[in-house]
């Protein structure tokens, strides 16, 4: 395992998070915890909570935990605390990145005011030449809206009468970004929105040559652009404020000392959120799940190694998972026998998605998951089953730190309730909840905490009547997920051979379930 080989780390340390951070004492239940039915009785909702609550104070105390800023270091630093108390010895493995800190802004001040999101509804334009950084507060100016063909701004004529110090508001087409951008600029303009084609309301990367360009400008969708257009004498904001350079960020290992090193079984899930906000069911939920499993498997003898994996830098771009696989020899990842990942499990108006392993919604390339998931996905569906919880096929398409690993080959599967996509009616009659609203209303927003602070007090109300809420977590999503979680770990601790062939020797409790399992699946 590629990892530094050194335990001290250039962050706070626990003590350094202040009063409000209590450390959990692990907790332990019997004198073993070798069967699925120990396991999941010693993981509670308690013991997750708890977890929870500490990556609230760290994020209380930091504004968020964001890898490359403080909070992700506490963060780190509990992890590995919680691991040592429960008798490990956590590694950490760090790795450089590209850190991007957004301040952007686009904002309808006045009348009916809005505040758009970045990464939603608008982007910084990023030309060849950069992007200009800067704030302007001004009338804004449709330029030749409508365009039947999309070419106004792209000559100096389509700003005549532009009154200088507005913010132009101009459509794709006919012409280069940039060229627009400057047209908009020697017309007088402190700023300016370029909005995507009619209907279009994906977000691309402005290109060409923007040399001279001083003023603020960013891409707008063409819902965003048409909400902006259709608000006539609007004054608006526009910012382009950001910081980018390479920032040092850390993953957190923690493997058992029993077991078959060359048959290991890897559980992740990725420990940063996003900036300005405690991230805790994206990925609070899933980093406390799999920490309280960890906490609880040291009861357990496993036949095979079990290495648990906290990820950094998921939130830009896979990084963390990706830096530690491409670091793995190809001996090291033929040792691993599967990989299990959690990311997101407490939803507030959640589903109980399973990953799609044997690729029965077809939203899967030919080839591109590896032989063993479906049966990963089976103990998981078998799970759920014998819980009497409903559950559904969650695309397989890489977007979570499982990517990296079934690019090499691994097999890998795991659970996830959901983000921004909208409950269906079917949904909602099978989970309760709210049909139409997200899984999760707070995805990437500062709401996902545990206080409740800038909540849709109307939506979240709506959903308590169905569920028991905690913040942004729904307590018996996460309840059933922490027993997931656990389960499935514990069963492929000691037997992973409906995965990839290799049989656990000997008879064990655990084994003896995972042979049960395997048994329910074959009949």
């Amino acid at each position: 395992m590629p990892i530094r080989n050194r335990r001290t780390l250039a962050i706070a340390t626990a003590a350094a998070l202040g009063a409000s951070v209590v450390l959990a004492t692990p907790a332990y239940a019997g004198p073993n915890n070798n069967s699925v039915d120990k396991i999941t009785k010693a993981v509670t909702l308690d013991g997750v909570m708890q977890h929870l609550e500490a990556f609230q104070a760290i994020s209380d105390e930091h504004g968020d935990r964001a890898s490359g800023r403080p909070g992700y270091a506490a963060s780190v630093d509990y992890v590995v605390e919680q691991l040592e108390a429960a008798g490990y010895t956590p590694e950490v493995q760090e790795f450089e990145f590209e850190y991007f800190d957004e301040n952007n802004a686009l904002i309808r001040v006045s009348p009916n005011p809005r505040t758009f999101v970045d990464g939603d509804d608008f982007v910084r334009n990023e030309f060849d030449t950069g992007s200009p950084e800067g704030t302007a507060t001004a009338p804004l100016v449709p330029v030749d809206l409508p365009s039947p063909d999309n070419t106004g701004g792209c000559t100096a004529a389509d700003f005549a009468g532009f009154p200088a110090g507005s913010i132009a508001l101009i459509q794709r087409g006919g012409c280069g970004f940039a060229v627009k951008a400057v047209n908009a600029q020697a017309a007088g303009a402190a700023g300016v929105i370029i909005m995507n084609s009619t209907g279009d309301d994906s977000l691309v990367g402005m290109i060409g040559d923007a040399t001279g360009l001083t003023i603020p400008a960013v891409f707008a969708t063409y819902s965003a652009g048409a909400d902006l257009a259709s608000t006539p004498g609007a004054t608006v904001t526009v910012t382009v404020d950001y910081d980018a350079d390479i920032r040092t960020t850390y993953n957190v290992f923690a493997e058992t000392t029993a077991g078959d090193d060359s048959n290991t079984v890897m559980a992740g899930a990725h420990l940063d959120s996003v900036q300005d906000g405690a991230g805790i069911n994206d990925n609070g939920t899933g980093s406390a799940g799999l920490l309280e499993t960890a906490i609880q498997m040291k009861k357990v003898k496993p036949n095979n190694t079990v290495r648990f994996a906290w990820w950094g830098a998921e939130e830009s771009g896979l990084l963390g998972s990706e830096h530690y696989v491409a670091n793995l020899s190809e001996e090291q990842i033929a040792d691993l026998a599967l990989y299990l990942n959690f990311d997101m499990i407490g939803s507030p108006n959640y589903i109980f998605g399973v990953y799609d392993g044997d690729n029965s919604g077809g939203t899967a390339e030919e080839g591109f998951i590896p032989e063993g998931s479906a049966q990963i996905e089976d103990v998981f569906e078998q799970f759920y089953t014998d819980r009497g919880e409903p559950f559904q096929d969650s695309e397989f398409s890489g977007r979570s730190d499982y990517g990296p690993f079934i690019a090499v080959g691994v097999p890998a599967g795991g659970l996830f309730t959901g983000a921004e996509v909208q409950k269906t009616v079917a949904e909602a009659a099978l989970y309760g909840g709210v049909a139409g609203a997200s899984y999760d209303p707070c995805y990437h927003s500062p709401c996902d905490n545990l206080t409740g602070e800038g909540q849709d007090e109307a939506l979240y109300a709506q959903l308590a009547e169905d569920y028991d809420l905690v913040g942004n977590v729904n307590t018996h999503a996460l309840d059933v997920n922490a027993d997931a979680v656990a389960a499935a770990v514990l069963t492929f601790a000691f037997d992973t051979s409906t995965v990839n062939g290799v049989s656990a020797p000997g008879k064990s409790h655990g084994n003896a379930n995972a042979n049960a399992m395997k048994n329910r699946f074959a009949e």
